[in-house]
């Protein structure tokens, strides 16, 4: 890891998602209540923020996300998609496994 600022701001982001995904995986219910209460805004708030910078334009590019020389902005960018992964396609897979493995 990097002493410049960049390597304590990521330092400190992933010790702070690591407290998150911590005390959700094995806090008491009090707790596990408090994160969605108090740090679920926050994330989501920090999820949409980033996502802003990233909002595609008409012809559906990002323009966030640099680009060689005479090149187009990505479309989709890596962030939605990653974001879109991460959130939708997960959750839809544990859906799906979690209505295959129900007694029914």
């Amino acid at each position: 890891m990097s002493n410049s600022i960049f390597g304590h701001m990521e330092a400190s982001l992933e010790s702070y998602l690591n407290e998150l995904a911590t005390e959700s995986a094995s806090g008491d219910d009090r707790a596990v209540a408090d994160l969605g209460r108090y740090e679920l805004p926050r994330v989501i708030a920090a999820l949409r923020a980033l996502l802003d910078d990233h909002r595609p334009d008409e012809q559906g590019r990002c323009q966030g996300c640099r680009t060689r020389l005479f090149g187009r902005p990505p479309a989709p960018c890596r962030v939605y998609l990653t974001a879109h992964l991460c959130l939708l396609v997960t959750e839809e897979e544990g859906a799906r496994s979690h209505q295959l493995g129900a007694p029914g």
